[in-house]
């Protein structure tokens, strides 16, 4: 139980009617999980408008009505209104928590590309170095040993405080988390005290319908975390990197190669061998140390810049730096997969054509005897994806194996024709083999030494999604079935 107006504390609100006195028993937003004696807070979503509703709220129980509208209420139900109802629910949230940000040290990172693995950089360096820590991002949200799969980057600011909640309970010491433009935009984070917030890089992405409505729209939102952390570390050589620090209130380090960068990368050198690609270059600026890390290409040299600008806050040694940086993994992103002595297999989430030409320019530049690609495309999605995928892929690979992804409620083989028509506009060579663990079998089969292949588009999902149905599909499973079944031949 909590009182009403312990919960309304920090926000701007009127009451239209009843009264303020007394405890409330839950916080809801969702009209079906309304209990006796709750607080409801009214949201207006996509498809559904929980203002137009509660009276039906209220009959079913709720004493309190947070709105950011005139409602219907019944007489005895109190009506709170407010600006910003999304807004409303994340300070009642870290109020109905007990403000467990305010209790951790928490880190939120924004960009088009790179937050993920960035996530998980620091959180591994951090706890190599003996902090515990909690993450929330796109992949899952960690508490201790408990992985809980993500429906969105960004939660839903009712799920961050109660995620918060329980790393506080567990002693988590700091949180790194991922922080969406659309978690920004919808008031997400709204009230967290960020420590340190963290800009990785922008590009055009989540512009249209249900999204945002301009790219200077999304970069404000991504704009909008350097209003509300104490300390910003941002990449410098970003070519938006003024639009989105726009009237910061923050402190500012910056990273990147630019002279001008608190710290600069420089005397990058790219490290291919058999069964590894990784990248090692000497920092300066801050500090200055000689860094290597398992990850391949130039982007993982600003991520692992930003982990590096970040730990310097928490006094990580330079030894722990280090030796974090040449074990830290991300499930799904360049995820190397020992399959043989002669050639590199991996697994990367790369599921549009700008994260695909990044992947495969990046594995270009370690000369491969052969650049081979493995990927489909979801159903129910843009053709244009497809067609762009398939040209890139065309461009850049020495051979396409195109097979199926989350065919959705579309026939796979209309997905493959609709790649196939982007591929045809290169004069790259492919195949195409429907299902696949038989793509996965056939590249593993026909590897060459030298050659460096790469399972794109599936990433940490380890589901296939068919005529509504999420069958269990992960191509960490499937590579170890294929690799048995030709041993036992």
């Amino acid at each position: 139980m909590k009182t009403i107006t312990g919960l309304l504390e920090k926000l701007n609100y009127r009451v239209i009617d009843g009264a303020l006195d007394g405890e409330v028993s839950a916080l809801v937003y969702d009209s079906r999980k309304v209990t006796k004696d709750c607080m409801f807070v009214c949201i207006k979503g996509a498809a559904y408008d929980s203002h137009e509703h509660t009276e039906e709220i209220a009959s079913a129980g709720a004493k309190v009505i947070v709105a950011e509208r005139p409602v219907k209420v019944p007489a005895g139900v109190t009506l709170v209104l407010v600006d910003d109802s999304r807004y409303a629910l994340a300070l009642l949230s870290a109020a109905w928590f007990d403000y467990p940000a305010e209790k951790m040290k928490v880190i939120g990172i924004t960009g088009t590309k790179g937050k993920t693995t960035t996530t998980f950089m620091v959180k591994g360096i951090l706890e190599h170095a003996g902090y515990k820590v909690g993450l929330m991002g796109t992949i899952e949200t960690i508490i201790g040993d408990k992985h809980i799969p993500a429906c969105n980057t960004t939660p839903e600011s009712y799920l961050i405080q109660e995620y918060f909640a329980q790393m506080v309970e567990a002693g988590c010491e700091i949180c790194v988390m991922e922080v969406s433009s659309q978690g920004l935009m919808m008031h997400r984070t709204a009230g967290i005290p960020f420590e340190i917030g963290i800009f990785t890089n922008l590009a055009p992405d989540h512009i249209g319908p249900n999204e945002h409505a301009s790219f200077e729209e999304y970069a404000a939102c991504k704009g909008m975390l350097f209003k509300q952390c104490r300390l910003g570390i941002a990449n410098i050589d970003d070519e938006h990197f003024q639009m989105v620090l726009e009237g910061h209130t923050c402190k500012l380090e910056t990273i990147g190669f630019s002279e001008n960068a608190d710290y600069r990368a420089s005397n990058v050198e790219l490290i291919g061998r058999p069964g590894y690609l990784g990248v090692k270059y000497h920092v300066s600026g801050k500090l200055s140390m000689d860094v290597e890390i398992d990850i391949p290409g130039r982007f993982s040299v600003y991520n692992s810049l930003v982990a590096i600008a970040v730990c310097e806050h928490f006094k990580v040694s330079e030894e722990d730096l280090k030796a974090a940086l040449k074990i830290v993994k991300t499930k799904g992103r360049i995820e190397l997969v020992k399959v043989s002595d002669d050639f590199i297999l991996m697994i990367d989430y790369a599921h549009n054509a700008m994260a695909l030409e990044s992947l495969l320019s990046t594995l270009r530049e370690y000369h491969p005897q052969r650049l081979v690609c493995v990927f489909g495309c979801g159903g129910n999605r843009s053709k244009l994806r497809r067609y762009e995928m398939g040209e890139v892929s065309g461009k850049l690979a020495d051979l396409t194996v195109i097979t199926s992804d989350n065919p959705r409620f579309e026939e796979p083989q209309d997905i493959i024709n609709d790649i196939k028509i982007g591929m045809e506009k290169t004069d790259g060579k492919y195949i195409e083999i429907c299902d696949r663990k038989e793509a996965i079998r056939y590249v593993i089969e026909h590897g060459q030494k030298g050659d460096v292949i790469v399972l794109a588009g599936k990433g940490h999902e380890d589901y296939q999604e068919i005529k509504g149905v999420k069958y269990p599909m992960d191509e960490r499973v499937l590579i170890q079935e294929v690799l048995k079944e030709l041993s036992e031949k």
